[in-house]
């Protein structure tokens, strides 16, 4: 399985925080599945951290070496992910969850996600 975590999933498998459902932990854990994360759930964790909106136990740099040891592929906004992006229903008016529905479309990707607000999308959602 594809599957794309939404930026709280990341950031609950990295700190084990028991807010993420055993299924998002299991198939994340899988390693016969292939994990993805969006370069813009990097930049907004980044910049919430920066601004004190986010606090983590460690240094972000932490976060970066857990994701490369983890084997979670980055995910970079391409093109057509923007194009994609621009047809978009205003549903969801963060931005950052915006590119991360967009990719998840365009890369036909499962999107791990408690976001109520994705389903009103075609994706596939799972949590």
């Amino acid at each position: 399985m594809y599957v794309l975590l939404d930026t709280h999933a990341l950031l609950w498998f990295y700190s084990g925080d028991a807010q993420l459902s055993s299924t998002s932990k299991n198939l994340i854990k899988d390693t016969s599945n292939n994990c993805y994360v969006s370069i813009a759930s990097i930049w907004e964790v980044t910049i919430k951290y920066n601004i004190g909106k986010l606090e983590l136990e460690n240094p972000l740099t932490d976060l970066f070496e857990f994701i490369k040891r983890n084997q979670i592929s980055i995910i970079p906004i391409e093109l057509d992910h923007l194009i994609v992006l621009s047809t978009l229903p205003l549903i969801h008016r963060d931005p950052f969850d915006r590119i991360i529905i967009a990719q998840g479309m365009t890369e036909k990707l499962t999107v791990i996600s408690k976001d109520s607000i994705f389903k009103d999308y075609d994706l596939t959602i799972i949590w």
